[in-house]
């Protein structure tokens, strides 16, 4: 019989029995199990557990955050405890902890169970804490500290209670192994049971930009009795929607914020066009397209990729991308039995790399594109040119579906005088687009690394590439495309880049399910879901061809919601909202609907035109038109989330109707771009560089490229990126913090005009040094 048994039935017999029968029993009791849980003197001999680390990778415990144990309070039952011995003396009982915390042994045995120095400390306090400021202890902890007071028991005995203890505070250690098995990401394919019952066609369509391998797969599932699109974007997923419905082929348009069925009754038609991250793997077809296959190495999104190549039922599936995807591919699907058909294509148009730079925008030509990398350098070029008496259309990333597609038929139309596109590297997908010359405004593209830290590198070969590839396509009014840059100083550099061979993809991403993070959150239900999607990358095991995604957007909005009350699903559903985290009423509407959720409120149409106080007045500057943007972003986050809860955002159809009339603003908006720039200027409401366009000097043209690499990295499964050239070693400081952004040029002239100040006063102490060098007493 256990000792708390015991001493629990003990505690029941009648209170006449005197305390030196009392006493006696307890001897008994002692002599019968030995001194509780462990020998005198020794540490105690505890059989290794599957919470014992094992041979996995040690995780990162500064993930593991401790839960708190509060302090057991008066008991009904009285201390029984001290009615079996003596009550504690708590000066006495603080000295046994300080010494078995730096007992050596103690902390080794800790260690073999998970616990290193910085757990081991950390569960420590908690526990003397919790023995210190407990009102009454359980009874077999409390007979342990007496006999250790009356050295009747080694302070090594403690050890199982303290075990006990850390364990509750850091509930991982108990569940380890469970944990890993459950983040074993290994084995993909094994994911996938019902493509795996078939046998598939894998053919890789292989080729640069308007060389016809998307045209090539596209044929091939209109022929087909069923087919899906897989695309990267909402703009591909229309277009396919709009072409294989007017090729008489009915089909479905699926993506995350809206759904069209065309046949009657809402009946599913026999193909479907969708974004890749909404592809369905359960549904059998006969041929499906995978477009962009290259992204399955993106850190973001290349587990959609990797889902629907592993994952779709269909009898031919057809891969659209770079030849830099092949070797992956046909790896990956050497694991499923699978073989790879590849079809190469060539380029259909010419295009050339010019021997000379833009410089000014005066040499602008109708049919030039200048391609920028942030919004301020987009503002500030379109300003320039309508300074010069010329229109321009302006594509970005932010912008609604539909502003892109009015601006591109804008600047397509031969009798618009609209002659000049101004737009970021949005337009490498998605968009037709005729353009005769590619013009890089910079070659400078901030970008996420594996860690999510933000970087500034020079654009990589896959990119320039993608971009330069838009001019001159096969369907526009020109036939031979060209590419240069706005700075002599780039164009050695872009021919670098373009030359370069594309490193091989080595590597998919990897995204855990919402099924895996339930299982984890049963083993650890008191976690926040932002700390369970950590713990579970930290434990995740991958081989060499995955890696797992960039999780950080998922975790802003786990860490955004965590204060409110919702199931683990809901929140989880929530998280993967696909929202930007740069724009505050983006991020404060998922947290209001969250909060309307949570209290079981609808989100009807009249409560959503109350929220976003509509109606809406057209933009008087630019700030006006970003405020117009958000709330488009807010109006595709009902949507989204109107298709997975149904119920609580009831009015998707009137909420896309006003989508509608809101995209129609914000047109009107872009196609006055540069009035709202100058009124922005006028206002101060918009810091544009003052310096001319065209007529920068040498250490201005070398800023505003950026053309040099300021360190090497690593892209999720790629090798080491080029290091930095010796010219780009020999920039000046001023040039690299500028180029870094942590110096502006406004900052710099005032540096300068600071530094000549005091050049006449540095000038003369160094002549007074000098003097009293030559002084002998000086010394």
């Amino acid at each position: 019989m256990s000792l708390p048994r015991c001493v629990l039935l003990w505690a029941r017999l009648p209170a006449g029995l005197g305390a030196g029968s009392r006493a006696a029993t307890c001897s008994a009791l002692r002599a019968s199990v030995g001194s509780f849980p462990g020998a005198p003197g020794r540490v105690p001999c505890l059989a290794a557990s599957s919470s014992a680390s094992g041979g996995s990778k040690a995780p990162n415990t500064s993930l593991f955050v401790p839960l708190t144990v509060k302090p057991q309070g008066p008991s009904a039952d009285g201390d029984v405890g001290a009615e079996l011995t003596r009550p504690l003396d708590k000066n006495e009982v603080k000295k046994i902890l300080d010494k078995f915390y730096k007992r050596q042994e103690i902390q080794k045995l800790s260690a073999d169970y998970g616990l290193d120095a910085r757990l081991f400390h950390q569960a420590f306090i908690s526990f003397r804490n919790y023995i210190m400021q407990s009102h009454s202890l359980d009874v077999d902890i409390h007979i342990v500290l007496n006999d250790i007071c009356f050295s009747a028991a080694h302070v090594d005995d403690l050890f199982p209670f303290f075990l006990r203890h850390a364990k509750q505070i850091f509930p991982v250690l108990e569940c380890k192994e469970d944990l890993r098995k459950i983040s074993d990401l290994r084995i993909p394919p094994n994911w996938y049971p019902e493509a795996r019952a078939i046998r598939r066609k894998i053919v890789f369509h292989s080729g640069p930009t308007n060389s016809g391998k998307t045209y090539h797969a596209i044929q091939r599932y209109l022929s087909a009795k069923s087919g899906v699109y897989c695309g990267p974007l909402k703009l591909l997923a229309h277009e396919i929607f709009e072409k294989s419905n007017a090729a008489g082929v009915p089909c479905d348009l699926v993506t995350g914020e809206e759904r069209q069925t065309v046949e009657a009754e809402g009946k599913q038609a026999t193909h479907v066009s969708c974004t890749v991250e909404m592809c369905s793997v359960t549904t059998p077809y006969e041929v499906a397209v995978i477009d962009e296959i290259q992204m399955i190495r993106d850190l973001g999104r290349g587990w959609a990729w990797t889902r629907a190549l592993l994952g779709l039922c269909a009898e031919e599936v057809h891969l659209c991308g770079e030849s830099a995807a092949i070797d992956l591919v046909t790896e990956l699907l050497y694991t499923t039995g699978e073989e790879v058909e590849v079809h190469k294509y060539e380029r259909l148009t010419p295009i050339s790399v010019l021997d000379h730079a833009l410089e000014s925008l005066d040499n602008l030509r109708p049919g030039d594109c200048i391609v920028c990398f942030s919004k301020n350098d987009i503002y500030s070029v379109s300003r320039q040119i309508e300074i010069r008496g010329l229109e321009s259309a302006v594509i970005y990333g932010s912008l609604p579906p539909g502003t892109k597609l009015a601006q591109a038929r804008k600047f397509n139309d031969p009798s618009d005088p609209c002659k000049i596109l101004v737009a970021t590297d949005a337009i490498g997908m998605g968009l037709n687009l005729s353009i005769r010359r590619i013009i890089f405004y910079s070659l400078i593209k901030p970008s996420i690394n594996e860690k999510g830290e933000k970087e500034l590198e020079p654009i990589t070969t896959s990119q320039a590439l993608q971009i330069a590839g838009r001019a001159g396509r096969f369907s526009s009014h020109f036939k031979e495309g060209e590419v240069t840059t706005m700075y002599r100083e780039d164009l050695a550099l872009l021919k670098e880049i373009l030359n370069r061979a594309v490193d091989p993809i080595q590597a998919a991403g990897l995204h855990p399910t919402a099924e895996q993070i339930e299982m984890f959150a049963y083993h650890l239900p008191e976690t926040t879901l932002s700390n369970l999607i950590d713990i579970f990358v930290d434990f995740a095991q991958v081989d060499g061809q995955y890696f797992v995604c960039n999780m950080d957007d998922f975790k802003f909005s786990a860490e955004l919601i965590q204060h409110i009350p919702l199931s683990l699903r809901v929140r989880y559903v929530f998280c993967t909202a696909p929202i930007n985290k740069k724009q505050p009423f983006v991020c404060s509407s998922l947290l209001q609907f969250a909060r309307q959720y949570s209290r079981n409120e609808p989100l009807t149409f009249a409560w959503l035109r109350r929220y976003i106080k509509w109606p809406l007045l057209p933009p008087k500057n630019i700030k006006d038109l970003m405020d117009l943007e958000a709330v488009h972003d807010v109006f595709d986050l009902y949507l989204w989330l109107s298709y997975r809860f149904i119920d609580m955002f009831p009015d998707s159809n009137l909420v896309r109707g006003l989508q509608k009339e809101l995209d129609a603003i914000i047109q009107d908006g872009v196609h006055n771009i540069t009035k709202l720039i100058k009124i922005s200027e006028s206002r101060k409401l918009l810091n544009l560089e003052s310096l001319p366009l065209g007529n920068q000097s040498h250490l201005s043209g070398t800023l505003k490229s950026g053309a040099k690499r300021t360190r090497g990295t690593k892209s999720a499964g790629g090798k080491a990126a080029e290091p930095l050239s010796p010219s780009a070693k020999e920039l000046p400081l001023a040039s690299r913090l500028v180029q870094q952004g942590l110096l502006t040029a406004d900052m710099l002239k005032q540096l300068q005009k600071e530094w000549l100040t005091q050049q006449p006063e540095l000038g003369r102490e160094k002549a007074g040094t000098r003097r009293k060098k030559k002084d002998p007493s000086s010394d």
